[in-house]
């Protein structure tokens, strides 16, 4: 029986006010190109970000933390011994792991660490776009860069065979996986949720899905025994940031620029009542 739309609101409203009630502390070990967003989100939503990612640092940071995230944008060895140290420290003390594996199927090394990761690691949530959950699910995909391929795209169409797709890759990697795009899915191995908030002026500036991960910590470590409900809101969270920007940015006639700030504007702004309320997320049969 679908999850009535009542309840799955209750889910978000209650999740979004439990990180801005508690403030998480999560380590994010994350890309060069959007360390400083990451960051500045963690903080919009509630939470605490520590942006730690040298070896000999990682394990301690990790300790005093509520969760990891763990996002493969620019990769190097040091960041990929970090990533390793740190799994492993959060998996000693049950902190929940977030894995972003940008750029999944671009090149050999994002595919195999991004993998090596998720077999070694009680990774509790993977997001990312289609192509690259595909890849690391093993199907055949090819990534435009660190974008989605156009062929991998959610729409209306396809909405009920990529619920399937996820939540067949979320049982057999035993985590919950939230695939982003222009209608988002979110999925554990028994159920999946279709988001459709958002705007496409989020996939015109850098660093909107890696964003998404490192606030998806601050959901997940205050709501471990409900992750796809946290994560669920966490990609409600943003998708609902996305479209109240999007309605400032056609007030004042700005660019992407503008749009960028606006979305951080909108991501401190939203509590759990508007949440609830401006969501469309449904289940998907």
């Amino acid at each position: 029986m679908a999850m009535p739309l009542s309840e799955i609101n209750d889910v978000i409203s209650a999740s979004c006010d439990s990180v801005r009630a508690t403030a998480p502390l999560v380590h994010c070990i994350t890309n060069y190109v959007t360390v400083e967003s990451c960051a500045n989100a963690v903080l919009a939503v509630g939470g605490s970000p520590i942006m730690s990612d040298e070896p000999a640092d990682v394990e301690d940071i990790t300790s005093i933390c509520d969760a990891l995230v763990i996002n493969i944008g620019t990769l190097n060895q040091r960041s990929i011994e970090s990533m390793k140290v740190a799994g492993a420290k959060a998996a000693e003390l049950g902190h929940p792991i977030v894995l972003d594996p940008v750029g999944a199927g671009a090149s050999r090394l994002r595919t195999e660490v991004a993998g090596s990761l998720l077999e070694t690691l009680p990774v509790a949530l993977v997001r990312g776009n289609m192509s690259e959950v595909k890849a690391l699910a093993g199907a055949a995909s090819a990534t435009k860069g660190v974008d989605v391929n156009p062929e991998d795209i959610v729409g209306e169409s396809n909405i009920e065979t990529a619920a399937r797709f996820a939540k067949e890759f979320a049982e057999r990697a035993g985590c919950v996986v939230a695939i982003t795009g222009p209608i988002d899915i979110v999925a554990d191995a028994n159920r999946a949720f279709a988001v459709r908030n958002g705007s496409p002026l989020q996939g015109r500036i850098t660093g909107s899905g890696c964003m998404l991960s490192a606030l998806s910590g601050a959901y997940i470590a205050r709501r471990e025994e409900d992750a796809a409900g946290a994560a669920l809101a966490a990609v409600v969270h943003m998708g609902v940031a996305g479209q109240r920007a999007a309605a400032k940015l056609e007030r004042t006639q700005g660019g992407t620029g503008s749009f960028a700030t606006y979305l951080m504007d909108e991501l401190s702004l939203l509590d759990g009542v508007t949440l609830a309320r401006d969501a469309a997320a449904f289940e998907v049969a």
